[in-house]
Parts: structure tokens; sequence; C-alpha cells
């Protein structure tokens, strides 16, 4: 399966512009089913009107945590059932991040896509576990790696008999607490036949503060997306809250919800000036 058509199955209920990039987008954790409804209406209507085909996300549980005091979520079948309630009532696929072997299939029932965090985007059994769902597996490149070596998971997911395969850029680790984006790795990375997705919000952590509490620089989300979408990346994750000041993880780098339609208004003219 080409990646277009995988594409055309999973955005089978949004009928809008192939040819514009899509979005995954959400709270970084489930906090509750308030937060959850709010983001993914406020999001899908934006969606629907800039004809942006959209991907509901949200982390059923937060594995990497920097202190062991940090919230991790409201448990793992309850999260999960509110992410497939959501999608069910927005009529949008949904994606969440694993991070063991033993939760493929656990998450498999809830979810549309897998997504393998950055962190942990080599070990075989967790990327075997997740293609043998037969859902779409996302793998976020890790901090360490070049965007070329990312050719390996896509040839592990793809031997299990799963070619439905995403592959995120979210920046490389560089000096201490920072991260800097090499867009190389877009086109570097589509050469496996995947679509490639610019993950815009935890390219701007500032990991491993002093204080137990990762950093960030939201100012820079649009910079980041702009340049990805003026290198031809797919789509974008972009991580959203209406107030990521009490979000209970990331809060340092997600966007405010009021911040995203005007983003993505600039960033549907970028698309159709370069394609």
């Amino acid at each position: 399966m080409n990646k277009s058509s995988f594409l055309d199955n999973l955005f089978a209920r949004q009928s809008y512009n192939s040819n514009n990039f899509f979005l995954i987008a959400g709270p970084c954790v489930v906090e509750g089913a308030e937060l959850l409804d709010e983001v993914a209406a406020k999001v899908s209507a934006i969606c629907k009107r800039l004809e942006i085909r959209y991907v509901f996300k949200s982390s059923y549980r937060k594995a990497n945590r920097t202190s062991a005091n940090s919230f991790t979520g409201i448990g793992d079948e309850a999260a999960l059932q509110l992410l497939k309630n959501v999608g069910e009532k927005y009529q949008l696929p949904v994606v969440s991040d694993i991070h063991t072997a033993q939760e493929a299939a656990m998450a498999a029932n809830y979810v549309d896509m897998l997504e393998i965090p950055a962190f942990i985007c080599r070990p075989t059994d967790l990327l075997l576990a997740a293609a043998q769902t037969g859902k779409i597996v996302n793998v976020k490149k890790g901090q360490f790696l070049s965007g070329a070596s990312m050719k390996f998971a896509v040839e592990k997911i793809s031997g299990a008999g799963n070619d439905r395969i995403m592959l995120t850029e979210r920046g490389t680790t560089f000096g201490y607490q920072d991260l800097v984006v090499d867009y190389r790795n877009i086109p570097i990375m589509q050469e496996n036949n995947v679509p490639v997705v610019m993950d815009c919000t935890h390219s701007l952590q500032q990991p491993n503060q002093t204080s137990g509490v990762t950093g960030g620089n939201p100012q820079m989300i649009e910079t980041i997306a702009s340049a990805a979408i003026a290198t031809g990346a797919d789509g974008l994750f972009i991580e959203t809250h209406p107030n990521p000041a009490v979000a209970k993880s990331d809060g340092a780098n997600m966007l405010r919800l009021d911040l995203l339609e005007p983003l993505l208004e600039k960033l549907v003219k970028i698309r159709k000036a370069v394609i």
C-alpha cells in the first residue's frame, strides 16, 4: 500500500483537500473528558473550514516524565475509552502512544494509529508488536538519530507485514537541554515512501531541566511549522491546550488553543504557494 492510499483510508470520513497537509493535534495527555471534548470540537471545526484532514491525539499515559512525581494519567483503559469516545463523536481518527510491546494490542482496540515515542523508536519487539496490530504506526525519530537511520524502523515494521507507516521529525539533541531541527530529515525520510510529519511542539522542548519539569519555547512554533510546510512535510503534529499554564504535561511547549486557527490559516497559504 502506498502512502496516499492508506492516508485516504485513514481520512475516509473527511472528504477534504488531499493536496493539503494533514494535522495531528490535541492535548499532551488525557486529563479528562471535558478537555478532550473541548479541543476536539474546536480543532475539528477549524480543520473542516480550512480543509485540513485531522487526527485527534492525546497520550493515554505519560511513561516518560522527568520527575517521578509528575502526572502520568487517569488510568490506561479509562483514558483509552475517552479517546475512542471522542473519535466516534467527532468522526475523527485517533492516535495515542505506546511504550511497551505488551501495550500494543490493548491500545489498538481503541485507536486508529499507534505512536512510537522518539526515546524508544529502536526496540525491535515494540515495533513488531505495533506492526502486528495492523494499525498505522507513526514512529518518531529519536533525538539521537539521523533521518537516514529511520529506514531501519521502516524495515522492521514493513518486514512484519505492515506497510501503514509514518515517520515524524521532532528535533535532534544539541548541547545541553535543547534541540535543533534539521529540515533535511524531511525529504530524507520521505525517501522511504512514507508520509513524514513535523512535530512542531516537542521539537521545541528544553528537556532535563534541573527543576524536574521540561521547559519549552512555544513562541517558535510558527517558525518550525512554516519551515516544515515549505520543506514539503506531509503533516504537522501540534499539541494544543486551552490553557497550557495549567496543563498536567508539556505545558511549557504546547500551543494555546486560541492561537491554532490563525497559525493554520497562514500554513495553508504557505502550502498553496509551494505545491
